[in-house]
Order: structure tokens, then C-alpha cells, then sequence
């Protein structure tokens, strides 16, 4: 008979039943580094699925009416800050604004004519001209008749200055209202051109394009989505129940879809108020550069302090072999022999693995099996069950 090997598989139902094979292991080894389990005491964590999303993102919407004229890119295109996306067509805004510049030209040369006739009335007043006085030189009028006028009341050459100078005055402030009303309809064109012209507010990336060069568009529409994918979050809905096991700056561990890699993340932002109808708070995690991509999927493990605390085994990640997707280990056991032992893995940290099933606390485990030993891996056909 040859050497027996104990180890522990999945049967139906997903209970684990030990099995006896028959299989020529071989037995320790000089120089094999063993490891020795150890129970562990650590609060429960719960999985919670996410999705990765840009650390900045916007919709870029327009703002006036036209036609694209200019589309810089397609998704995936790259931009920096102040490069132009999409441009719409400005032709009639150009035509309002040579129309405001010739109203400001108008109402300049107003107020231009309007201070020369407030400097005229200043040093040459109306009222002190000579109306001719009843057919007589202007000599005779000017030392007989309006002193007359003045003695006897019938007229006050003081007031008519006064009025003069008001009304030459204000021929100035309307001037200077019509060039003020003339440089906002400019400006307010100016805004519009502006808003015409769509600029990549930070450096990112074309997320989605909605429109097309030659499409109509209206104010509100959406022309494209630009995110600055550089920096990642995971963005999770945590039940209520969780949230006071969190706090921003706190590390924790994720699990992305592809590889099932386990990444550390960092709470980087907890909303201040919890979903109505769901009651769940959203807590968006930031992520490592370069480890995924916006819109797919990925676990958070956050811990549950409302359950009470669970120990289990520990082992080093590098001891642990895989056949497909059924974990194993080769555990040290009687005689110096190598017994492969299936196990049920459980989180992974710090390049140590918990172990949900399979292993006890105090048994030796080869923390780093050559290629000889996995290939002894399968255990033979119609063994015990």
C-alpha cells in the first residue's frame, strides 16, 4: 500500500467530508520552512459591492443654441485643462455684437456733443445773449433793456443759467447710460461666445460623447461626460447598521472583479445623510493609481461591529496551492509525512490568509511547496468518501 494522504474535499450539499487516498507523497524534506498555525480573534467583516468611479466628473451641457461646428475627440481621448471639446456655431452672436459696438460708437459721439454744449453754456451762457431787443443794436439792448427786465422782475437771467447747465447736464448723464447699456449687451454677447465654446475644465478624459459635428442642439442638452480618471474611488451603499464602523482616513481592504485582487483603500468621504427609501449611506473609498478602471465592479470589505468577534486560523499565503479553484495545503503530519489537506480560504492581509475550514490551530504547514508535491495533488478515483 502506499502512503496515505487525509485531506478534505466539497461534497453535494457543499459539506466537506474527509478522504483517504492512496498517493506517494513524499516526506519531509531538509531545509523545508514550515509555518505554524495560530488562531486569531478579528471582528466580522461584510462584502459589499461597489462600482469604480472618477474622481472628478462632468457633463458638459450646451449653453446656447447652434450647430456643432467642432467635436475635439471620440471616448478615451485625452485632453488638458483649457483645450476646447466642442465648439457650436457663433455666427448670428457675432452679428448681436457688431450691432452692440455700433450702438457704444453712437452713444460715445453723444456724450462727446453733449460736453461740448455743457462747456459752451459754462463760458458762454444763452441767457446773457441778446435777443435782438425790439429792433434796436444789440448795445442799446444790452445796457437798457435787460437791465430794465431785471428791475422790474419780468425776467432772471441767474435761473435761466441754471437751467441751461441742468439740461446740458443731462444730456451728458444720458450719454454716458446708453455707452453703459452698450458695454453690458456686449458683455452679455461676450458670455455667450464664451458658452459656446466648451473647455476641458481640469485634465481627464472623454468619458462619452453625445453629440455629433452638424447636429442641432438647445440650451440643456448634453454634449459630453469628462472625467479625470487618474485618481479612482469605489463608491458603496453601507447599510445604516455599519456606518459607525467608519471613519474617513480609515484603511480596509477591497476585492476588484478582475483577478480578484485585494487592494487597500482608504474611506475618503462618508455622506452626511442615509438613503430614505434604502436606508443605506453612500461612502466612497479612494483607490490605489492604476489598479482598475471607471464603471466596474468591486468589494469592500467593511467590518461588522454590531456581531461578536470570530477566531480562526491564519497561514501564509504562500502555502496555500491551487487545483482549478479548490485550495489545498500540505500540512506536516505523522512520520515527518506531507498530508495535502483541502481547505475554504477566507480574507486575505498582509500576505496571511485566514482559513474558514480545513485546518486547526497548532498544526505545521510547508509554507512554500515545491512543484514536486503539488503534482501529487489529485486524490485517486473511488477513493473513500
Amino acid at each position: 500500500m502506499g502512503k496515505q494522504l487525509q485531506a478534505l474535499v466539497l461534497v453535494a450539499g457543499g459539506a466537506l467530508a474527509a478522504v483517504t487516498a492512496t498517493q506517494g507523497l513524499a516526506q519531509d524534506t531538509p531545509g523545508a520552512q514550515y509555518h505554524t498555525v495560530q488562531q486569531v480573534s478579528d471582528v466580522p467583516k461584510v462584502a459589499l459591492g461597489g462600482t469604480v468611479i472618477p474622481y472628478k466628473e462632468v457633463t458638459l451641457s450646451a449653453q446656447v443654441p447652434g450647430r456643432v461646428e467642432f467635436l475635439a475627440g471620440i471616448e478615451g481621448d485625452a485632453f488638458d485643462e483649457g483645450e476646447m471639446l466642442v465648439a457650436l456655431d457663433d455666427s448670428e452672436l457675432l452679428a448681436k455684437r457688431n450691432a452692440a459696438l455700433a450702438q457704444l460708437a453712437t452713444a460715445d459721439a453723444q456724450m462727446r456733443a453733449a460736453g461740448v454744449q455743457y462747456n459752451r453754456e459754462l463760458w458762454s451762457p444763452q441767457s446773457k445773449q441778446s435777443m435782438g431787443g425790439m429792433g434796436m443794436p444789440n448795445l442799446f439792448d444790452q445796457m437798457f433793456s435787460r437791465p430794465m427786465e431785471n428791475f422790474v422782475g419780468s425776467r432772471d437771467t441767474g435761473v435761466e443759467r441754471r437751467a441751461d447747465l441742468y439740461s446740458s447736464g443731462v444730456q451728458i448723464t444720458q450719454a454716458q447710460n446708453a455707452i453703459l447699456a452698450a458695454q453690458s449687451q456686449i458683455q452679455a454677447v461676450d458670455a455667450k461666445l464664451r458658452d459656446a465654446r466648451s473647455m476641458a475644465p481640469f485634465n481627464g478624459v472623454v468619458m462619452r460623447k453625445f453629440v455629433e459635428v452638424g447636429d442641432t442642439m438647445q440650451p440643456g442638452q448634453p454634449l459630453l461626460v469628462f472625467a479625470d480618471v487618474e485618481y479612482l474611488q469605489i463608491a458603496v451603499d453601507v447599510p445604516s447598521r455599519l456606518r459607525p464602523g467608519l471613519s474617513e482616513g480609515m484603511m480596509l481592504q477591497a476585492e476588484l472583479d478582475v483577478g480578484n485582487q485585494i487592494i487597500p483603500v482608504r474611506v475618503a468621504q462618508i455622506f452626511p445623510m442615509a438613503d430614505a427609501q434604502r436606508h443605506t449611506v453612500k461612502v466612497k473609498f479612494d483607490l490605489p493609481q492604476g489598479v482598475s478602471a471607471p464603471g466596474m465592479y468591486a468589494k469592500v470589505l467593511v467590518p461588522d461591529f454590531t456581531s461578536s468577534a470570530k477566531s480562526y486560523p491564519v497561514i501564509p499565503g504562500s502555502a496555500v496551492r491551487y487545483n482549478g479553484s479548490l485550495p489545498g495545503v500540505y500540512v506536516l503530519g505523522a512520520e515527518g509525512r506531507h498530508e495535502l489537506r483541502l481547505i475554504r480560504v477566507g480574507e486575505k492581509q498582509n500576505g496571511m490568509i485566514s482559513v474558514l475550514s480545513g485546518l486547526v490551530a497548532g498544526e505545521r504547514v510547508l509554507t512554500n511547496p515545491s512543484v514536486a508535491l503539488s503534482s501529487a495533488w489529485a486524490a485517486p478515483s473511488g477513493a473513500e468518501r
